[in-house]
């Protein structure tokens, strides 16, 4: 992390949680992942808050953060970014999502739209139900289970960090060491695998996503950006093609030989994508400047 990015620690909802901070003017919350941390963010976070104060949480069971016995619903996890912005003071953000961060933020966006001045989906979850099957799999009774033990041994960490390069990255030579580290350390975490199987057995059934909010959209009533790799092995990218055509005020941005993190393969493509939405967006809302 770059030295002028803060981390803080806060009480959100009664859990102890991490956050990064940095920069000054609109406040912009960056929620990540499913399997990921706020780390994720650190290729960005610099140039995003050149003339915004960015705000990048863990979520509960992620990172730092406590691993409370819980069910890691989307439903939970919107709970806690609702009280996350409650906890640093914002009344309305601009909203980015990553994946299951997605849906947590399209869910904050459906329920309280007066607090997402705009919205930010990143390859999200909450889109359509197709999901790699590898994913799915993970859900199986017993297999998961053996998988997260085997994911926490030091070998089975390694394993774990390149398997998940080679899902989550067009080319996975461009997966950056320290992203390669953060993945094997956070597989060694006490109650991290655990806290993710429960979140991605909250998402998935055998068939899918669970929960598709594509009728749903229409009711949104912010500026709403999807961001998407073309090569994405996770979420095809078809179905950020299907969300735009419900979108009231959408817009995409779709980047050639680019996996699941854009944020991460290709930060620059994604700061200008973002900076280009955003710009607009806090110009024309008072309360975003």
């Amino acid at each position: 992390m770059s030295a002028s990015i803060e981390e803080h620690t806060i009480e959100v909802g009664g859990m102890t949680t991490r956050y990064f901070a940095a920069g000054a003017g609109p406040p912009l919350v960056l929620l990540h992942g499913d399997g990921e941390s706020a780390f994720d963010w650190s290729w960005t976070l610099p140039a995003l808050a050149r003339s915004r104060r960015v705000y990048a949480p863990d979520l509960p069971g992620s990172g730092e953060n406590a691993k409370p016995a819980a069910d890691y619903s989307p439903a939970f996890l919107e709970r806690f970014a609702a009280s996350f912005l409650d906890a640093v003071g914002v009344g309305r953000a601009a909203v980015v999502g990553s994946s299951l961060g997605g849906l947590v933020a399209l869910r904050l966006a459906l329920s309280e739209p007066s607090r997402v001045g705009s919205l930010v989906l990143v390859a999200s979850s909450g889109l359509g139900r197709a999901v790699n099957l590898g994913l799915s799999s993970l859900i199986i009774p017993g297999y998961g289970d053996l998988a997260t033990g085997w994911a926490g041994t030091k070998a089975g960490a390694a394993q774990r960090a390149r398997s998940r390069a080679r899902l989550l990255f067009a080319r996975p030579g461009r997966a950056p060491k320290a992203w390669i580290s953060e993945q094997y350390r956070l597989a060694r975490m006490p109650g991290f695998l655990a806290a993710q199987l429960a979140a991605l057995r909250a998402e998935l059934d055998p068939l899918g996503q669970r929960e598709v909010l594509l009728d749903e959209l229409p009711r949104l009533t912010m500026p709403t950006l999807l961001v998407w790799g073309e090569r994405d092995r996770i979420l095809p990218v078809s179905q950020a093609r299907a969300a735009l055509a419900r979108l009231p005020e959408g817009s995409i941005e779709i980047i050639p030989d680019c996996g699941h993190l854009p944020q991460v393969e290709w930060p620059d493509r994604f700061v200008r994508a973002l900076d280009g939405f955003l710009g607009d967006e806090e110009t024309r809302d008072p309360e975003l400047r």
